[in-house]
């Protein structure tokens, strides 16, 4: 591959450092002070029940005689009704957050609450699905017990896959990336006000294969560059090298998946569907943070461990062979008595 680039990522790689903890420490500021991140009913239990109805009529009418009907904190979310012909239907979905789910009973109260209230508009229940407190937690350690699997498998691979140049401590790296592009995912939630749900575990798992796989293609690049470049070219020379040939193929790689994944967004944002928008939109700054952190935060970390380890390793052969010559003298000088 002909290099078209010469950036020298390792001398710059405390710029990148910081300005990766510069934007989480801000996002975090904010997720703490004024943005509070809401988790879905599918890990805290609750209910979802979504309604059609017609006319023109405000949240905060439909939310007021809603939560008179029920002692349940409601959020709720409106769009269009696509599937009506009439441009004049909507749909609102009312979010009951509760450790338990609402009974039947409790459901038709809030149902009836609504069409005496609103008699000319035409509530209908369209959807209802609850989700208990116990099998909610459960559903995300399962999660949470994906990633951590998706995690160790990456590094195992790694670390066999890249023997020759170190291949565990090049997989640690690829893993600490990782959880980069996930922290980022999480306060794109946040900042969005979008729940976390079964979408958040999707982007993330999406981002664990787009992140891992740039990472992983230029980890073979340096094994590539290292027999051709000899012993004498350092880990820096070796990682700069192979960071700027595969430059151009991780911008062009990111930008075409993007560009799928962004004509997604734009549909969803014009019929004002959430539940692709909040797959999309976190999916999108996923993979510009996965692209930042294979070339930015995974390799420059890598190279300064290898450092760090070979700089150890030199210390501990100079101190044997400092021992080795002490102890040879001492032995010709016993000779020599």
């Amino acid at each position: 591959m002909r290099q078209k680039f010469h950036i020298d990522f390792i001398k710059k790689s405390k710029i990148f450092f910081c300005i990766s903890l510069g934007i989480m420490l801000i996002c975090l500021i904010l997720n703490i002070f004024l943005i509070h991140t809401r988790v879905d009913i599918q890990f805290t239990g609750g209910t979802i029940v979504k309604y059609s109805y017609s006319g023109d009529l405000t949240e905060k009418q439909i939310t007021d005689v809603a939560q008179e009907a029920t002692k349940d904190t409601i959020s709720f979310t409106f769009a269009e009704n696509l599937a009506s012909s009439d441009a004049n239907s909507h749909m609102v979905s009312l979010e009951f957050t509760n450790s338990k789910a609402l009974t039947v009973d409790e459901q038709n109260e809030v149902t009836d609450a609504l069409t005496k209230a609103f008699p000319d508009n035409n509530f209908i229940v369209e959807e209802s699905s609850s989700v208990d407190a116990s099998k909610g937690a459960n559903f995300f350690f399962k999660c949470l017990a994906a990633v951590i699997l998706a995690a160790v498998l990456i590094i195992t691979y790694v670390a066999i896959r890249f023997k020759k140049i170190g291949g565990m401590s090049a997989g640690v790296m690829a893993v600490v990336a990782l959880v980069h592009d996930l922290i980022i995912v999480y306060f794109v939630f946040a900042m969005f006000n979008m729940a976390l749900d079964d979408n958040f575990i999707a982007v993330v798992l999406m981002i664990l294969g787009y992140s891992v796989n740039d990472t992983i293609v230029i980890y073979d690049r340096i094994r590539e560059n290292r027999r051709k470049m000899g012993p004498k070219a350092t880990t820096a020379e070796v990682s700069n090298a192979s960071m700027n040939q595969c430059l151009t193929r991780t911008i062009c790689t990111t930008i075409t998946t993007m560009a799928a994944i962004g004509s997604v967004l734009v549909v969803s944002l014009i019929y004002n569907i959430d539940s692709i928008i909040s797959f999309a939109l976190p999916m999108m700054i996923g993979l510009i943070s996965g692209c930042y952190s294979s070339i930015c935060i995974a390799v420059p970390l890598w190279v300064m461990w290898k450092n760090h380890s070979d700089k150890k390793n030199s210390e501990k052969n100079s101190k044997k062979k400092k021992s080795s010559k002490t102890e040879k003298k001492s032995g010709v000088e016993l000779a020599k008595e």
